[in-house]
């Protein structure tokens, strides 16, 4: 890029001008899928087309789960959804940066990861520097005659200016003649926001000076010529193999002796609920999250064991490998066990966004167990890295696959159709079967919508549960906002299409009426069949 720095200059402030014309004041949708392809496109354009650098072919495959992620963030609206798109999609462009030339993620260790990541944080912030520095001691060493450029004109007014304004602001402030002259000033230049527009400009730029840093990274650092995790470990290994083999004994028989004995409870079902006096509630939720922090610090365990322990023959290895096995298994056990008792629980009470994450999060720590298992017998435990992106990738796809709003209102509904009602005594005397929580609906994203509508109108749907349904649509609708933010720039499909929903609804549900108290904070809402409904979200754990 030393060649033609100008194109350089060019692109990334375009970029940032881009990133203030399509965030500034604008709803978050599209506009963030559009600007990671521009970044993405901008990136390839300096790299590929004017340096004729190419990617490495391992580096390419973090653009598929790149722009998955990307699409996800304008087509699903659920908060946990939405967050973990927009966090792996900038982790993994992140990724893709210090990988670029090397290609070599796939290989990277926990530290290779740490190493990269601050070594690009550093070059974002140096990086531009030095490479302004050298490109005019080239310029200098080889003769070439000064070219005249508007920059250092252009850098000159930008540094300028906010600093004119703040002692501007703050002579305005000490002296009330110069104010009214400083408002006469500005009213005859026309600048009705110059504070505003001040502001933009300054991040534009610090925006700009980032990305130089990126993309320089990229083009000169990004090599992968040597990984931490294939050298010696930054750690030795410093705790004796007795040792390890008492710690990892230990918990083994520890977790034996508690299976054993809570056997007849792990796969009871309900049949066990009530032995002790154990109800639903208390059977399904009690110690449940304790069970899911045993298998996420027994994992902590052995990763931290493998690295702390020494093994000095293969049968210490295989013996430390046989003990791992021990702990992971009997884990596997208890995630049964505590995955049971989440199924009864949404059984009697139906599913949740955070059940329903809990759920998709169990199954891929199961996955991330075992494969740690299968890299410590075979030797690859470095690979515990990749192991833990792919089980992280694998999560936070699966949620926008598994669309968690929509999940929760077909099977919440479904559940209130065949009548699975709380066997709880504490709520059966007070739980109508023809009703549903649809408190809780009005609280979802409008992910949520569609199959809400869908099991509104369907013709096997009992008169009773259309009716909450109804009321449940009829609360949306009243909370709704009056007007969506129509620009191209915000458009997201969910939201876009509750809008059409709701709108197409609307004949339908002319039988609702909302109520609203003169002092009270929340509406309620009256029902064709004479019901009444708060129109008040309520949050499930």
């Amino acid at each position: 890029m030393k060649s033609n720095p100008n194109r350089l200059w060019i692109v990334v402030i375009a970029l940032s001008w881009l990133f203030d014309f399509l965030f500034w004041k604008r709803t978050p949708g599209v506009n963030f899928a559009v600007y990671v392809v521009l970044c993405l496109a901008g990136g390839l354009y300096l790299l590929l087309g004017v340096e004729k650098t190419k990617p490495a072919r391992g580096a390419l495959w973090l653009l598929i789960p790149i722009l998955f992620f990307a699409a996800v963030t304008f087509v699903r609206a659920e908060p946990m959804t939405s967050f973990l798109a927009h966090a792996m999609t900038l982790f993994l462009m992140g990724l893709l940066a210090i990988t670029y030339l090397g290609g070599r993620w796939i290989w990277y260790g926990l530290w290779d990861y740490v190493a990269g990541f601050v070594k690009l944080g550093g070059n974002m912030l140096v990086k531009p520097l030095t490479f302004s520095a050298d490109v005019r001691r080239e310029r200098a060493e080889s003769g070439a005659p000064a070219r005249r450029s508007a920059w250092p004109v252009i850098r000159g007014l930008v540094i300028a200016l906010p600093v004119v304004a703040v002692f501007a602001s703050l002579l305005a402030s000490a002296d009330a003649v110069f104010q009214a002259r400083l408002e006469d000033f500005l009213d005859l230049l026309n600048i009705d926001n110059l504070g505003e527009y001040i502001f933009r400009l300054s991040y534009i730029l610090v925006g700009a000076y980032l990305l130089t840093g990126v993309f320089l990274h990229a083009a000169t650092a990004s090599k992968d010529e040597k990984l931490i995790s294939e050298g010696k470990p930054i750690v030795s290994p410093f705790l004796g193999y007795i040792e390890s083999v008492i710690v990892l004994g230990s918990v083994t028989l520890l977790f034996l002796l508690f299976v054993v004995i809570q056997f007849q409870y792990f796969f009871g079902g309900q049949a066990n609920i009530h032995i002790d006096g154990y109800t639903y509630s208390e059977y399904a939720r009690r110690g449940f999250g304790e069970l899911v922090a045993v298998a996420f610090f027994s994992l902590a365990l052995i990763l931290g064991l493998g690295g702390a322990a020494r093994r000095e023959s293969d049968s210490q290895r295989r013996t430390f490998s046989g003990l791992s096995i021990g702990v992971v298994a009997l884990v596997l056990v208890m995630l049964v066990s505590a995955y049971r008792r989440l199924v009864l629980y949404e059984t009697a009470y139906g599913f949740s966004e955070l059940r329903a994450y809990t759920h998709v999060f169990m199954i891929w720590l199961g996955l991330l167990l075992v494969a740690t298992v299968v890299l410590e017998i075979l030797r690859r435990e470095r690979m515990f890295a990749l192991a833990a992106l792919v089980a992280s990738i694998g999560f936070a796809a699966t949620l926008p696959i598994l669309n968690v709003d929509a999940f929760i209102v077909r099977h919440n509904v479904q559940r209130a159709l065949d009548g699975n009602l709380a066997s709880d005594q504490s709520r059966a005397d007070s739980v109508d079967a023809d009703q549903l929580d649809i408190s809780y609906f009005i609280q979802l994203s409008p992910d949520a919508l569609p199959p809400l509508v869908a099991a509104f109108r369907a013709d096997d749907t009992p008169a009773s549960v259309r009716d909450a349904l109804g009321a449940a649509l009829a609360c949306i609708r009243y909370r709704a906002d009056e007007q969506p933010d129509m620009d191209w720039r915000s458009y997201h499909v969910s939201r876009w299409n509750e809008t059409r929903l709701l709108e197409e609804i609307r004949p339908e549900l002319e039988g609702y009426f909302i109520h609203k108290k003169k002092d009270a904070w929340f509406a309620s809402v009256a029902t064709p069949l004479g019901r009444d409904y708060n129109c008040l979200a309520t949050f499930m754990d």
